[in-house]
Formats: C-alpha cells, structure tokens, sequence
C-alpha cells in the first residue's frame, strides 16, 4: 500500500475483518452510526488506552478533528464520544472495558466525513483485522530482578534480526519465543548485550523492521507484547542486556495508524508529518514534524516506553542523520530537540543505559554532551562508526597484500568520538554492512568460497580488530560460524554451520572472553588507552598496546599480520621486560583443521629501546593472524 494513498489508508486491514459490527459501521459510515454513549474528558493521565480498576481511560491527540469517537468490543463496536480538552487531546473513561479487547478511534472532519482509525499508541494490534487491543503494561510479571546493565567499557554487542536468527526457511519468520531458545547459546559465546533490530508493528510478516507503522506495538508476527518482554526478561536472566532499535527518520511508509489522522492531511500527511520540503527522506515523505511538541511527545514516549515498560537497556537510533538533514544536507533545526531532550532525560534518570546514534556525518556533534533542549551537541552515548568498519574490511578484503593500507588500520583502531574512547560502536559486520550491495566479510573476500582458508583467516583477522580495539564491539548474527551470503529478511541464520565451523564459533568466543576479562588477565582490552607503536606498511604487521591504569594483567599488546607471509621471529617494542604470555593466536589449528598451527609462544622483553618504547622481544606469527599477549 502507498502511504499517500489515503483513500486507501483509511481502509487498510480493516474490511473482511469477521467483526460483523465493526465492518457494518465501517462500510455504513455515519449513516447508521450509533453513538452509545458521550463523555467528558477524563482527569486520569495516559495518552492512548490506559487501563484502570474498573475501566480504560482512552485519551488520543486529533488537533484538526471536530470529534472523536471510540468504538470496541466494550461498546458492541456502537460509538462512545470523547470529550475534548481544549489542546487537540480527546479523552473518555470507558467503565468495564477490559484488557484484551479490540477497539478503534473515529475521527469526524472539519467537513463532518468520519474515518476509522487504530490508535497511533496502540500498545498491541491484531494483523488480522487492523484493530489495536487493550493492553495492560502491568500484568507481566518480571523474574530477572537483579540484573544490572553492563557498562559501556564491558558491553560486546550481537546485532540480532528476530524474524532470521533463529527460524527455518518457509512459513512464517522466527519469533520472540525461538529467539529465547537461543539465548543460553549467545551467554556461552560471552554476549552481554543484544541489539534487536526494529520489531515493532509493519507492513507484512517479513521486513527487516525499518518500516515501523506502529512505534509503541510489538510486531505481531513475533508475538504479544508479553512474549516481547519475557525475551528481555529471559536475556536478563542469562546477565545479556537488550538494546532496541528504533526509526524515527520516517514512519512506514504504508499502513500508518498516524497519516491524516484527524481527517485533514494538510498538504501531505497530517499533523504528525512535515508538510513543506522537510517532508521528504529516501524512504517516502513520511518524516515526522520535529517542530511540534506533541510529535516530540510521541517520540519520547515511544522510547521510554521500551526503556520502561519493556525495561530495555538501550536504545540504537536509526539514521540520526537522516532526521536532521534534509537527504544528507541542510539542517532541521527541531530533530536536534528531540535528541537532546530524550538523551538528557535518559542521563538525568538512567544513566546506565545507552543510546546509540546511527549517523554518519555528524562527527563529534552527535556524541558531544546535550547542555540543553537547544545548544550543545546531540548527548548520544555512542555511535556507529564508519571510519572503522570501512579500513578494516577494505583492509581484509584486497586480494593483493601490498595494497592493504596499515596506516589505515592504525587510524580505524585509534579514531574516537568526543574525546571518548567508548563513545564508538565498532563491528566488521551489520545489518547494512551485509546487504545493500554488499555481503557477509568472508564471501566478500572470497565470493562462492567462504570457507576457503583465506576467507577465514582475514574474516577473522576482523573480528580480532574489533575485539581488541578502543570502543564498543559488536558482531551479526551468524558472524561467529562464517555465514556466508548476504542478509536478507527471509533467509534465516543457518546454524548447520555450528558444526562445519565450530573452530571459528571457538575463535569468536575466546576473543569476546579476552575482550571482557573472564581470566582478569586482560584488563586493558576494557581500558580507554591505546597505542599503535608499531607499523610496517611493507611487511604489513601492525602492533599496538592496549591499558586502563597499566601493570600486570592490565598491559596488553596486541599484533596482527595482515600478510601471507609467515615471520619466524617477529621483533617489537613492549611496554616492559619480563615474561609475556600468549593468550591468543587465530593460526591454532583448534581453530580450524587447515590453519597453520604457527609455534607462537610466550615470549621474553628484554631491555632495549624499540618502537618508542624501552624493551622489545620476538616471536612468530603466521599468516593473516592475530596475537594477544599480557603479563
């Protein structure tokens, strides 16, 4: 359905739906309409269907509307008036509405011409029908009481699909229950926090999610709102926080409850939308208006909605840039409110979970502290960063060696954001970075052959990169056994590969591991520091230390050989003599059957300036391999 078709809008989901009153009134109008009941404005507070001891108060914001009725279950689908309340809001208690039954809104014109409409807040919609259902935020019942939200400097990230990660091909996509099956498996592989990508109510069964229509309703193919929150639940109970991705560069752009809501669409889509040349994004003229602050509402209601209700750990906000520009340039001015409103709000109240800007182009500006609604920078925590992912795949997958750029490589592993080390997410693959012309690292490097050695040697050499570098890491699903191909919505995760690649999934768990301290031996992999003070550009190997306050089990040095070449005794500069011990090498053959199986040990600092610093010691490294060292 076009999003600008609204004739067809008004109707979508709705005829057909088995509801014999519902489709009656809906297919008569205002001809047979009966109004069952009229009521003044309510006093209790809750936009959307609040449930209460003995009723539901709804309360909906139609600016441009006359009236507003609300018809259900409640009322055999006859049409209950709302009051309004002199500032666009409509609002009724319903006595003996229930959790559980459908409703909609009628919205009457300034032409008088009635509309049917879901409820732009709706908590919970039935596919079927296009009806939203009465939800109750309270009747879950949390189990995972104690769990604390990693910090920022602990976090490893899984980026997640729930429709693909864990299904088998055919019927319909996997769900919030299968993707739970799964969740001891990510708390052995050493995860402490997912990332979902948007699974809130559109278009279809089968999308990747960025073509949010609902921004408050779990999307139904994956569940009830229930089983949404026993998967954050359950992830809690396994110590794995959840981040949520969320679209508010554009809405839809079909099957918005919210597109000419009160029945004038002003030019375009109605009060929720811009309506001058702001309007328009890559995915349809669907972006929200900035500069009214009950969008703004909307907006942050919507997040702390998943920040509260459903007690997320964070949030990843979708093309940042793509709400504050008009297609990549120019400014709007008002998206700037709307970041530094919810993230100086997320700060003030919950400091400890994290919001995340998908930018692109706005440098420091995105992560810079927001002083207030109106000056200083966007106040994200972190943000995704181009300026690793693209060095260090082009780095991995050049087919000739003396054309890999080390001085790249050092840049991606040292470049930061606001001056903070961890205010970057740092990953070789994404959802994007897999699809939209491009496909998994290893079938990058080898397309038809991702299991041939030079693919699993430099994807991995990736992987070691990000794990090991300042910032928050982070993988794709499927990553850790080499899937291969590229990410689309109806492919699902083949995890037959666990098996063939079961190395590689042991290589991909040993680098979290180090990355988070299991042996308390590598403490500077979590730390702010670091210091590239090795390049050879013609030899390809780079070496750099990683430390948070320095010391033994803090100091960590890392290298990686980014040639074919095999060096039987490498020399570089450490930080101080002694005994280093080799805590990780990606050329053990335990790894992979076909990998070289290189003798590196632990080796031996000597005094002895090298590399800028005063001892160095030696050791071999194979090919297209990654050691960690520390004391």
């Amino acid at each position: 359905m076009r999003h600008n078709t609204w004739s067809a809008l008004l109707l979508a989901g709705l005829l057909g739906c088995g509801e014999s009153a519902l489709e009656n009134q809906q297919r008569s109008g205002e001809e047979t309409a009966e109004v069952v009941q009229r009521l003044g404005p309510s006093s209790r507070p809750g936009m959307g269907a609040t449930v209460y001891s003995g009723g539901v108060t709804f309360r909906t914001w139609a600016p441009l509307a006359q009236k507003v009725f609300v018809a259900g279950d409640f009322s055999g689908w006859g049409w209950v008036e709302l009051g309004g309340e002199g500032n666009g809001n409509f609002s009724g208690d319903v006595a003996g509405a229930v959790k559980g039954q459908k409703y909609k809104f009628v919205t009457r014109n300034a032409w008088g011409n009635d509309a049917w409409r879901a409820d732009p807040r709706s908590a919970w919609q039935e596919n079927s029908t296009g009806a939203s259902i009465i939800y109750d935020q309270g009747e879950y019942w949390w189990n995972a009481q104690q769990f604390t939200t990693p910090g920022f400097n602990e976090m490893v990230i899984y980026e997640m699909h729930v429709g693909t990660f864990h299904d088998s091909p055919g019927f319909g996509p996997g769900n919030w229950t299968s993707a739970i099956a799964k969740l001891d498996y990510l708390r052995d592989l050493g995860i402490n926090m997912v990332k979902v990508m948007p699974a809130y109510e559109f278009a279809g069964d089968f999308s990747w999610g960025y073509n949010v229509a609902f921004p408050f309703a779990p999307e139904s193919a994956y569940g009830s709102p229930n089983d949404m929150k026993r998967f954050v639940d359950e992830a809690h109970y396994r110590g794995i926080g959840v981040i949520f991705d969320v679209v508010h560069n554009h809405w839809g752009p079909s099957d918005l409850p919210m597109w000419c809501f009160s029945g004038d669409c002003l030019g375009n889509g109605g009060e929720y939308f811009f309506t001058d040349n702001r309007k328009s994004t890559p995915w349809g003229d669907t972006r929200p208006d900035y500069g009214r602050a009950e969008v703004r509402a909307y907006i942050r209601d919507s997040m702390m909605n998943l920040l509260d209700n459903f007690r997320g750990d964070g949030l990843r906000w979708d093309a940042t840039k793509y709400m504050r520009t008009i297609d990549g340039s120019g400014d709007i001015a008002p998206a700037w409110q709307v970041f530094r409103s919810v993230n100086r709000e997320i700060n003030a109240n919950k400091p400890w979970k994290i919001s995340i800007a998908e930018d692109f182009g706005g440098g420091d500006s995105i992560t810079n502290d927001a002083t207030s609604d109106f000056a200083g920078g966007a106040g994200f925590d972190a943000q995704w960063t181009a300026e690793f992912v693209h060095p260090i795949r082009a780095a991995v997958i050049e087919q000739n060696d003396a054309n890999r750029n080390m001085n790249a490589v050092r840049d991606a592993i040292t470049q930061r954001f606001s001056g903070r080390s961890h205010a970057r997410v740092i990953y070789s693959e994404s959802h994007d970075e897999v699809a939209n012309g491009h496909a998994r690292v290893p079938e990058e490097i080898w397309p038809g052959n991702a299991g041939s050695w030079a693919a699993k040697k430099r994807s991995t050499l990736a992987a070691g990169i990000t794990m090991t570098s300042p910032g928050i890491p982070m993988i794709f699903q499927g990553q850790e056994i080499l899937e291969d191909g590229f990410f689309a919505d109806g492919d699902p995760v083949d995890w037959g590969k666990l098996t063939t690649y079961g190395g590689i999934q042991t290589l991909y768990r040993d680098l979290i591991r180090l990355r988070r301290n299991w042996s308390n031996n590598t403490r500077g992999l979590r730390g702010g520091n670091v210091n590239v003070h090795h390049v050879n550009n013609s030899g390809k190997v780079i070496a750099y230390h990683r430390w948070e306050n320095g010391g033994p089990g803090d100091d960590v040095i890392i290298v990686a050989n980014f040639s074919g070449t095999y060096f039987p005794s490498y020399n570089i500069g450490f930080p101080r003599t002694g005994t280093w011990y080799l805590r990780f090498n990606s050329d053990w053959n335990g790894y992979s059957g076909d990998f070289g199986n290189t003798a590196s040990a632990n080796t031996t600092a000597y005094g002895g300036a090298k590399d800028g610093m005063g001892n160095n010691a030696s050791f071999a490294i194979g090919p297209y391999s990654l050691l960690i060292f520390s004391q």
